[in-house]
């Protein structure tokens, strides 16, 4: 099987940054030009970007837009975008502005409506992202953490045809400790949907043991951050490894 590689460009304050635990506080910057690092990704044979405007997903609104919308013209990789995305306006007007696949996280927690909408009007173009803080659902850029288990959360949408379930095990994104592959397993095996990894990839080893278990599950890909900007992960390694 093949899983897609999909290299994470964080926003915050229109530079690339990778966040430890999701604390807006604990950012390192990584590139102060979005569209060269979305460049350098493509370059190195990536197929997709997975972009997220971590300033938007705590002010609930898009905030780093330019930087965006400089991506998008710099590359012509399809992208998947989430932060901030809260309404169809918005949805509708990063779709028209050339995004692939919009991401609804915390949307999706507090107006599931808004998912089953936005996934008639777009079909195949909207993703879920259910970001997770020991099994339950946290929202608002992950700053509020609700009582609602992560598997709750993704069967809600098993019908309204969505595209993927980004699952983010955020005590693990940004440290390089491995993913959680066993909340992600259990969430895979729950859901007809594609599931999409992320949260914690740290070595090559890491991406061997999602292929190893993957096979034969819902999961379809991983998102990696850190491990590449620290040269931790080779894309061109890691892109051979998960095409294998």
């Amino acid at each position: 099987m093949t899983l897609t590689l999909y290299p994470a460009i964080d926003l915050k304050d229109g530079s690339c940054v990778r966040l430890r635990r999701g604390e807006m506080d604990q950012a390192t910057v990584y590139s102060d030009d979005p569209a060269a690092q979305a460049a350098a990704w493509r370059d190195a044979g990536c197929e997709w970007l997975h972009v997220v405007d971590l300033n938007g997903a705590f002010a609930g609104r898009p905030v780093n837009t330019d930087a965006v919308v400089s991506i998008l013209s710099a590359v012509d990789l399809p992208v998947q975008l989430g932060g901030g995305i809260r309404d169809m306006a918005g949805i509708e007007s990063w779709l028209s502005a050339g995004v692939r696949r919009v991401i609804l996280g915390s949307a999706a927690a507090k107006n599931p409506s808004l998912v089953i909408e936005a996934c008639k009007t777009f079909p195949g173009r909207i993703a879920v992202g259910i970001d997770a803080r020991d099994g339950y659902v946290a929202t608002e850029g992950w700053a509020e953490t609700s009582t609602m288990a992560a598997s709750e959360l993704g069967l809600r949408f098993e019908d309204a045809g969505v595209t993927a379930i980004i699952y983010t095990d955020i005590g693990r994104d940004g440290m390089l400790s491995g993913l959680n592959l066993d909340q992600t397993l259990d969430l895979a095996a729950k859901l007809t949907t594609p599931v999409i990894a992320s949260g914690g990839v740290g070595s090559l080893d890491d991406l061997v043991a999602l292929r190893r278990v993957a096979a034969g599950t819902r999961i379809e890909g991983v998102i990696v951050g850190r491990a590449l900007y620290d040269g931790r992960v080779q894309p061109g390694e890691a892109l051979a490894l998960l095409r294998a």
